[in-house]
């Protein structure tokens, strides 16, 4: 692991929760396929797609967002989701 720093166990932490926080509210992806082909010329790009993809909010990994505040959903009211809700998203925001 030369040239790499270190991570504290805080930094894991935080991104550990960012990752969940992100899985939590769904995100976009966008994903390369390029196809080469070699010839007299050289190695030359034939192809190229992009795709966007959308990968969903995951419920599981909402609960446990919550569950790591201390706080069960089943004893939040409506309001109280909302603004957890709320919370996270600006928190993935922010990043």
């Amino acid at each position: 692991m030369k040239g790499k720093s270190k991570k504290t166990q805080s930094d894991l932490q935080s991104d550990f929760k960012k990752a969940l926080v992100k899985k939590a509210l769904g995100y976009d992806v966008t994903e390369t396929v390029e196809e080469y082909s070699g010839g007299e010329d050289g190695v030359k790009l034939v192809k190229k797609k992009v795709t966007k993809k959308n990968v969903p909010p995951d419920i599981t990994a909402l609960k446990m967002l919550l569950e790591d505040d201390n706080r069960p959903v089943s004893q939040m009211s409506d309001e109280q989701l909302k603004e957890e809700k709320e919370r996270l998203i600006k928190l993935l925001l922010r990043d």
